[in-house]
C-alpha cells in the first residue's frame, strides 16, 4: 500500500472513533481485567525454572509473565522486573523464588502489584540486605565459588545436595552445569522499601531446604504476616512441587477479587 494511502486510512479510522465519541483502544486495564502472574527466579537458575508452575497456571486460565533478570545487582534485577510489570495495567500477583524474594519486595511497591508470593524466598525489610538475613550455612559455604569479578555459583558437584536433593539426577546435573551466577554485591544491597508491609503476602516454605534455613523462612513469614504453606521439598521446590506452588499462587490471585 502506498504510504499516503496508509496515512489516509489511519486518519479516517481515528476520525470515525472521534465522531462516534469512542476513544481508540488503549492498553489501560478494564476494571474486571484478569489477574496476571509475574514470576521472578532466584540466584543460580533462570526463568525456565518456572516452567512447571507456568504450565499449571496457564492450564487453569491465568496469564503468566516470566522475568529474566540479569542477576547483576539488586537495582538491575528490580529494573528488569519493573519492565515486565509495565507491559500492561492488569492487577499482578508477583512471585519470587530465593533471592527473588528481595527483588519482589522492592518491585512489589508498584501499584499494579496486589499480592506477593515468596517461594522458598527471603523477605527482607527496608534497610536490610540478603546477607544480613541469611549468610550461607557453614556446612555449605565452602561449596560456593566466586569469580575474580565477583560472581557467585555453586561447585557443580555440590549443586544437587545443596540446592535440589529431590530433583531427578539428570535434571540436577543439567542445572548444575547451566548455573546463572549471581553478583555477590546483590546480596549486600539494602532494600529501599519492603512492599510486604502494605500488600498481602503468601509464603511457601520448603521443609528440607539447605539453601534457606526453614526456621528463618518461618520467622520472616511471621514478620510479614504471610499466609504460610509448608511443603516437603528442597530449595528447588518450584520445580519439584510445581503443582502445589501454583495452587498457592492461584489462591493469592483469587483473593485479590
Amino acid at each position: 500500500m502506498p504510504k499516503d494511502a496508509g496515512m489516509v486510512l489511519l486518519a479516517t479510522w481515528l476520525l470515525a472513533f472521534t465522531m462516534a465519541g469512542v476513544a481508540p483502544p488503549s492498553h489501560a486495564a478494564a476494571p474486571d481485567q484478569p489477574v496476571r502472574v509475574v514470576l521472578v527466579h532466584g540466584a543460580l537458575i533462570d526463568g525456565s525454572s518456572w516452567r512447571g508452575v507456568r504450565e499449571v497456571l496457564v492450564r487453569d486460565g491465568f496469564r503468566v509473565s516470566i522475568v529474566q533478570q540479569p542477576l547483576t545487582g539488586l537495582e538491575a534485577d528490580v529494573a528488569a522486573t519493573r519492565r515486565v510489570l509495565e507491559q500492561d495495567a492488569a492487577p499482578v500477583v508477583l512471585v519470587g523464588h530465593s533471592y527473588g524474594g528481595a527483588i519482589i519486595s522492592v518491585a512489589g511497591a508498584d501499584s499494579r502489584v496486589r499480592a506477593l508470593v515468596y517461594v522458598a524466598a527471603l523477605a527482607p525489610d527496608a534497610g536490610e540486605s540478603v546477607n544480613q538475613l541469611a549468610r550461607p550455612d557453614p556446612a555449605t559455604s565452602r561449596d560456593f565459588r566466586v569469580t575474580e569479578d565477583g560472581f557467585v555459583s555453586l561447585d557443580p558437584s555440590r549443586f544437587a545436595p545443596d540446592f535440589g536433593a529431590d530433583l531427578p539426577p539428570s535434571e540436577a546435573a543439567f542445572l548444575a552445569q547451566a548455573q546463572m551466577p549471581v553478583a555477590a554485591a546483590a546480596f549486600d544491597a539494602r532494600l529501599p522499601v519492603a512492599a510486604w508491609h502494605d500488600k498481602p503476602s503468601y509464603a511457601v516454605i520448603a521443609t528440607e531446604d539447605r539453601a534457606l534455613d526453614p526456621e528463618l523462612a518461618r520467622a520472616l513469614a511471621r514478620r510479614a504476616g504471610s499466609k504460610v504453606t509448608e511443603l516437603r521439598a528442597s530449595h528447588a521446590v518450584l520445580i519439584t512441587r510445581a503443582r502445589e506452588v501454583a495452587q498457592v499462587i492461584e489462591a493469592a490471585a483469587r483473593a485479590i477479587h
